[in-house]
């Protein structure tokens, strides 16, 4: 059974999972370490998450998360950014940093040796960061930079643009993740050291590690070096409290997508990329597994609706897909093509009848039994990676609140039914509010 994780009894040690190897404990400072234990591997992945994303920003601040994250490798007081990045380059390890809607996360990847050095470079950068304005500006280019070179990609902005119009245009969740070039811009050093000082605390820090660690001994040592920068631990402190989700806007119904009036992006390309789709489920809902097998039948691979139909038997489209993604309080779904222009309303109208057919009669056995194989064996195959298993263990804390095992995943995932997808299908059917093209001018 699922195991729920306590958030405030200070002290605590839970075995998680004893044949895995996974434990659990709430260090002194409210600081959360979990860790999967595997001697089979000579190696360990070891990450340092906050839950804080861009969805936590204020408007006229938007994209200061990510700003932060990139100072973060800029300097301490006892390493310099060189020294920063040939600590893993010269044991050849690799380390690198995520800014996400709902949380940011530092990672290094290295031999099991080598585990002391990362967690001293990566605490080292999350507690005494100069953050010093010199940086800021010569980092802001940089940034300024990769926001142009997202524009420059249809890809990037059609999503963007599509989440920001699905979960709603203004709000802190839809929201492009880097800011904008204008909010970037006027950013100050004072703006930037004020979010830090905000959101980067012992009670708000999650460690998780996995491969050849030993539990106490990171326990010990991830204590030592966050003393170290000058963070109090005190044995009292409990993590804090997530705040309670901001209130997004109410849907007054839904649109049939052929009646859709798609949002236009003008941009000098060959193909036009749509991005079709609407509201879907958040991260926690017990109907997720549900979505991952729907959307894994409608356009998860070479074997779906939507490229058997739409590419391989009309030769409509190169890339065709669907999607969906969820969060705390809100989701999403999409189906997306890129078609030369002159076949894009055709191709709309196939994308919107391949989910309504699915709705109307659902999944053969045998699409079941294609999509629970490829869902089942990604997942197995992708925890062969100790990286992977460490954003799991993330989410076992951030988002669930609660531990699962992968058997227990797979057992779930397995309980969906035929009847669950075309119920869902159905329901998707009828709930497109949102569609965006990318391409040349009509």
């Amino acid at each position: 059974m699922p195991l729920d994780l306590p958030l405030d009894t200070p002290g605590s040690d839970l075995v998680l999972d004893a044949e895995a190897g996974i434990r659990r404990s709430l260090l002194p400072g409210g600081v959360r370490l979990l860790t999967q234990t595997d001697r089979s591997v000579r190696s360990a992945s070891v990450g340092f998450w906050l839950p804080v994303g861009s969805r936590d920003e204020s408007p006229q601040h938007a994209g200061s998360t990510h700003v932060l994250e990139h100072l973060l490798f800029k300097g301490t007081d006892r390493r310099s950014a060189m020294d920063i990045a040939a600590a893993f380059d010269e044991v050849g390890g690799e380390s690198n940093a995520v800014t996400a809607k709902e949380h940011t996360f530092y990672y290094g990847r290295v031999r099991s040796t080598d585990v002391p050095m990362a967690v001293d470079v990566l605490t080292d950068m999350i507690t005494s960061s100069r953050l010093a304005d010199e940086a800021l500006e010569t980092e802001r280019e940089v940034i300024l930079e990769e926001l142009a070179m997202a524009a420059d990609d249809p890809g990037d902005i059609g999503y963007e643009t599509f989440l920001e119009q699905v979960i709603g245009p203004g709000t802190a969740l839809g929201r492009p993740v880097g800011g904008t070039a204008e909010t970037v811009s006027a950013l100050g050093g004072a703006d930037v050291r004020d979010h830090y000082r905000q959101h980067y605390r012992p009670d708000t820090l999650v460690v998780t590690a996995v491969g050849d660690v030993d539990h106490d001994g990171l326990r010990d040592l991830v204590l030592e070096r966050l003393a170290a920068g000058g963070w109090e631990l005190p044995d009292s402190a409990a993590p804090a409290p997530r705040p309670a989700p901001a209130d997004l806007p109410e849907r007054d119904g839904t649109a049939q997508v052929l009646d859709l009036a798609p949002h236009r992006l003008v941009r000098d390309t060959e193909q036009v990329h749509v991005y079709l789709g609407g509201p879907g489920l958040s991260a926690t809902d017990p109907a997720r597994h549900t979505m991952n097998v729907l959307m894994s039948i409608l356009g998860g691979g070479m074997s779906s609706r939507l490229f058997q139909h739409i590419r391989e038997e009309r030769g409509l489209a190169y890339s065709v897909y669907s999607f969906s993604g969820g969060y705390r309080e809100a989701g999403l779904f999409g189906l997306y093509a890129a078609c030369r222009p002159s076949r894009t309303e055709e191709v709309v109208a196939l994308l919107r009848e391949e989910l309504a057919e699915l709705g109307r009669t659902g999944p053969t056995p045998e699409e079941m039994r294609r999509a629970l194989g490829q869902i089942t064996g990604s997942l197995a195959l992708g925890l062969e990676d100790t990286t992977s298993r460490m954003g799991r263990l993330s989410s076992t804390e951030l988002i669930h609140g609660r531990y699962a095992s992968v058997d227990e995943t797979i057992s779930r995932i397995a309980a969906v039914t035929e009847h669950d997808v075309r119920e869902l299908a159905e329901r998707l059917a009828g709930s497109f509010t949102t569609r965006v093209d990318i391409g040349p001018a009509a």
